[in-house]
């Protein structure tokens, strides 16, 4: 009697499973297609879908990972140099501003700002850029556009900007530069910075107006209307020949060349604009802000939210090469090795959706994303702090040849009364010393130390490091609040702090003439357990000088009512740098940028005439000694008046795997992509290494299994062959 082998389930199971042993040609576990592992692929995550991908509307650091490497503005960030350098991308020179008068006549370079009326920006792009490939601009034979007036029936057709079977492309001009600017006046799009805006391009708010009546009217009359911007005059913005452009701008704003290198002024093109236009193509999500169109580096394949962001290496990338320059340091770290090369190095970047950070930091720890941050559950796996602070690798880190790469960011959060409270604002003596007294309490290395892991530093003032104005070491303490003691800042002790209490007429916390004790209100909108620490952390910075803190937690839109009206008393705000300068920090408590009926991002309500006197000045001002001494006493009044009595500039903390290769924190630039590399087969190699399969856990339960039904398996043959039933072949 002959069995086939299929008789025998268990074994052919064995059978099958040490098949698979031998054919797998990469990790079992890998997220990622079959055959992908030796191919020019950058991986990476995003946690929640990037809103608006339009850059007249785009304004989240989750969205500029996108636009950033997709549309090109006239200028760019250097990669490597510091301080931060302006250079251009599209353009072909730097931007220096014409000065005019109110008859628009040149002005001398050094004009006090007084006498600046207007300054005029002349960009020239470069020639031969072009577009991605785009069904904007397919064209059928007789020159119309093939896809800008769609019928209902060839809408019905298409789901996906990858149905139009036709692509084009065409140059970049000048032209596509004025549009995008007129775009942030366009009423259906609320440019996040088109109030802004308004007060330096002129003719900007007369455009606005104009595109709302026009607006206002078609919707009255129950037309659908595509508004064409070159149809429309805006008076602060002109073509000059194909490749140049004029912006004029209301006095002298040194800060504007900043804007340029922003996505808000990188070019759209017409086509692009009336093609998406369509509703059909809009109720179908087939809009700007789900599909860009660009001349950078990489275009947008796969816009899937739900799973995975695609961007490809555009075909039509205009070219551009590595630096061959930076500070002396790059050299040595290697950052000048690929200089002259042609970018863009990476063929393929891949985002896969990450909701929690343990999937991330575990599938980085596989190999499967290239970096990662490092979130509060895996620092201690991944950093260690020696005790003079310093961080370092985990030795099973550095085991893996994974780089530990630290930066400060451009960025500042604070703790703040509201000048305008009866108790705790004003700019009395005592009210100084109530708020000076507070800020000695409040132990803002201990809170870095436990609820950051050490990663920031203690505020000495509202300028972050690298940011012109911003001083070091003892020159940069806030003596108020610190001693320099042994080469480094001291936190004054708690009975400096008791006395000047006392001194503002709350000895021992209780109200001198009353005896009633002092409570301070601290309005919030957090939750959930770290806040609540953070909330019980802080009660207790209190109760060191004996004064009461009760926290108000209320929703996000309360909150914002209380910051509007100026009935919150002390809360915890931030601010990441639009652009390197000073002005962008300091406007922060400039008084007529106060938040309480103005709506201005003054949240302090913070008001001292000196100091607006000096910021008016200082933001028209060109860096050196004399605006730097103006911002040293700018803040030193601040310090004084303590309308923020805390807070840090926080520390980035990344980890880089050995095959990434390029890297360098570039808190400014946001279209760095093009400069990473990538070592694949080195990749593939690791990948290999630490995912190699344990089989023998699955062997050897497949035995046992075995085993343990083979007398089963001998009883039910053997009666089998009593009744004559077994099979012959």
């Amino acid at each position: 009697m002959v069995r086939r082998l299929s008789d025998y389930p268990l074994f052919s199971s064995l059978l099958f499973m040490m098949a698979v042993i031998g054919c797998t040609g990469g990790p079992i576990n890998s997220p990622y297609r079959e055959g992908e592992a030796g191919e020019n692929i950058l991986y990476s995550s995003f946690s929640a879908r990037p809103k608006h991908l339009d850059p007249a509307q785009s304004y989240s650091s989750n969205e500029i990972t996108f636009t950033g490497q997709i549309y090109e503005p006239p200028f760019q960030y250097h990669y490597l140099k510091r301080p931060y350098t302006l250079i251009p991308l599209t353009a072909t020179k730097a931007p220096v501003p014409i000065y005019l008068d109110t008859e628009d006549k040149p002005l001398a370079a050094d004009a006090p700002a007084d006498t600046v009326a207007y300054s005029l920006y002349e960009i020239t792009i470069q020639s031969g850029i072009r577009y991605q490939p785009h069904p904007a601009f397919a064209k059928a034979s007789d020159g119309n556009f093939l896809y800008h007036e769609l019928s209902a029936n060839e809408i019905a057709e298409i789901d996906t900007i990858g149905d139009f079977k036709e692509t084009d492309s065409r140059e970049l001009v000048a032209e596509d530069y004025v549009y995008q600017i007129k775009r942030l006046a366009h009423p259906k799009i609320h440019s996040p910075i088109y109030g802004f805006m308004s007060d330096y391009i002129v003719g900007l708010p007369e455009l606005g107006a104009t595109l709302r009546k026009v607006q206002a009217k078609a919707q009255k009359e129950e037309r659908k209307t595509f508004l064409d911007l070159r149809k429309f005059p805006l008076a602060g913005v002109e073509i000059v020949d194909r490749y140049t452009y004029r912006i004029k701008v209301k006095g002298k704003y040194p800060q504007f060349p900043y804007w340029l290198a922003m996505p808000f002024f990188a070019p759209i093109p017409h086509e692009a604009d009336r093609f998406y236009s369509q509703s059909g193509l809009i109720e179908k999500n087939i809009t700007l802000d789900w599909y860009p169109v660009g001349t950078g580096p990489y275009m947008l394949s796969v816009n899937n939210p739900n799973r995975q962001m695609v961007m490809l290496k555009n075909p039509n990338f205009h070219g551009e090469v590595f630096p061959s320059e930076g500070i002396p340091e790059d050299s040595e770290l290697g950052l000048l090795d690929d200089a002259g090369k042609a970018l863009p190095f990476i063929d393929k970047v891949v985002f896969s959706l990450e909701k929690e950070g343990i999937p991330i930091w575990n599938k980085f720890l596989q190999g499967f994303y290239d970096s990662s941050g490092i979130s509060s559950d895996s620092f201690d796996q991944a950093v260690a702090i020696s005790g003079s602070g310093d961080a370092r690798l985990t030795d099973e880190m550095s085991e893996k040849g994974i780089r530990l790469m630290t930066s400060t960011a451009a960025s500042t959060y604070y703790i703040a009364f509201n000048m305008l409270d009866p108790v705790i604002g004003g700019y009395s003596k005592s009210a100084r010393k109530l708020r000076q007294a507070i800020a000695i309490a409040i132990d803002q290395e201990e809170s870095i130390s436990i609820f950051r892991n050490g990663r920031g530093i203690a505020m000495q003032g509202p300028l972050p490091p690298g940011i012109f104005g911003y001083r070091d070491g003892e020159a940069g303490i806030n003596r108020v609040v610190y001693d320099w003691v042994n080469g480094r800042p001291q936190r004054k002790s708690i009975e400096e702090a008791k006395r000047l209490l006392a001194e503002a007429g709350y000895p021992d916390g209780r109200e001198k003439v009353s005896g009633k004790p002092l409570i301070v209100n601290f309005d919030s909108t957090g939750s959930g357990p770290e806040v609540k620490a953070s909330f019980d952390w802080m009660r207790k910075q209190f109760e060191k000088i004996q004064v009461q803190l009760v926290v108000r937690n209320t929703d996000y839109n309360r909150f914002q009512d209380k910051m509007l009206k100026g009935t919150a008393q002390m809360f915890q705000w931030g601010w990441n740098a639009d652009y390197p300068d000073p002005e962008n920090f300091l406007f922060l408590l400039y008084g007529p940028n106060a938040k309480a009926e103005k709506n201005g991002e003054n949240a302090a309500n913070y008001a001292n005439p000196r100091f607006d006197a000096l910021f008016e000045q200082m933001r028209s001002m060109e860096n050196g000694p004399r605006r730097q001494e103006m911002i040293d006493e700018m803040i030193e009044i601040l310090r004084e008046d303590v309308p923020w009595v805390s807070g840090f500039h926080p520390k980035q903390f990344g980890l880089y795997h050995a095959w990434y290769r390029n890297i360098k924190p570039n808190l400014m630039a946001n279209n760095t992509l093009k400069y990473a590399r990538v070592d694949a087969a080195l990749r593939a190699e690791k990948r290999g290494d630490w995912n190699e399969p344990r089989w023998w856990p699955l062997i050897l339960v497949g035995a046992v299994l075995a085993l343990g039904t083979a007398p089963a398996i001998v009883s039910y043959r053997r009666k089998e062959r009593e009744t004559g039933r077994g099979e012959i072949v």
